[in-house]
């Protein structure tokens, strides 16, 4: 934008702000996460946005604005504004991860997959699902009713007890974290399944027999829970074990072997949970519950985040 043209906020309305930049009114519009179901719920809305802004706009998010003539910006300082003669482009770089003393931790991911999937908001029944420790649920359970995720809908009585206040609020809420907090540890090999979740199971038996524990996620998850004609790469299984070293062993117990490119991914479990929050969604196949698995698919590209909302929409539709 050429120098000299002041930035003038002119109203502000709920999730919007007007301005007027470069002798242009423009309209911008807050969204809670970034993904592009919340960009077409802006541009469905009206008066329509000018531009959307978010605290990290995804590859997909970023597509569609463009795709429909609307400006982006989050709060990694990376932006795409065309508007008469104002222009901004910028690659910007990513924030700062959040303290950990907001409540986000690994331990409160897993309560929440756990309340996405029906669990009762109660110290007791969330520890039986997790395995966690009495203090470390009602901690979770504390940040997560402090920040408006849980309620109650009256005082005293049957109806007093914790519930989850808006279920998308919370699935949006806990994606973001799952992404930022997921380990960075992995190990990549090669396989050449022609029947990935067949012979996932096959792999998943020796892990077994090995007292080594194991479930399924992303696109493997998805592939069962709301198939998709292609699905996203790569395919990711989660095994017991904190070490590049225990993952190794994990492959080797598998006859899998460690390759640049590979279409497996080996990852640790992401929660102290450790496994213990996951289902068997078909015989033979243990697969993390399906946030966990929505909120892995996010991080594979724009066809993850459409094969995520696919399965989002297929959960919530069953």
């Amino acid at each position: 934008m050429p120098p000299g043209y002041p930035i003038e906020v002119t109203g502000h309305l709920d999730r919007d702000v007007c301005v007027s930049a470069a002798g242009r009114k423009l309209r911008l519009r807050w969204l809670p996460v970034g993904w592009p179901r919340q960009v077409r719920e802006a541009l469905d809305t009206h008066p329509r946005p000018d531009v959307v802004a978010a605290p990290q706009m995804s590859p997909g998010a970023r597509e569609l604005a463009r795709r429909e003539g609307v400006g982006w910006v989050d709060e990694s300082g990376a932006a795409e504004i065309t508007a008469g003669p104002l222009g901004i482009s910028r690659s910007g770089s990513p924030p700062v991860p959040l303290d950990t003393k907001l409540g986000w931790r690994p331990a409160t991911l897993a309560v929440c997959e756990v309340l996405l999937t029906g669990c009762p908001a109660t110290v007791s029944a969330v520890e039986h699902h997790t395995g966690l420790a009495l203090s470390t649920v009602a901690e979770s359970l504390k940040f997560l009713e402090r920040d408006g995720f849980l309620g109650s809908k009256a005082a005293r009585g049957r109806h007093s007890g914790r519930q989850v206040t808006d279920p998308q609020a919370l699935l949006d809420a806990y994606a973001a974290a799952a992404k930022r907090l997921r380990p960075p540890t992995s190990l990549r090999v090669g396989v050449l399944w022609r029947d990935p979740v067949l012979d996932v199971i096959e792999a998943g038996q020796k892990w077994q027999a090995a007292g080594i524990r194991w479930a399924v996620t992303s696109a493997l998850s998805a592939a069962v829970l709301a198939p998709v004609l292609t699905q996203p790469v790569p395919m990711e299984v989660y095994v017991t074990g904190r070490t590049h070293g225990d993952l190794r062993r994990a492959a080797a117990v598998a006859g899998l072997h460690e390759i640049d490119g590979g279409r497996l991914l080996l990852r640790p479990f992401p929660t102290p949970a450790n496994g213990a929050v996951a289902s068997q969604i078909k015989p033979g196949l243990t697969s993390v519950l399906w946030p966990r698995a929505y909120a892995d698919l996010r991080t594979t590209g724009v066809r993850g985040e459409d094969a995520a909302e696919h399965l989002r929409e297929e959960v919530l539709r069953a």
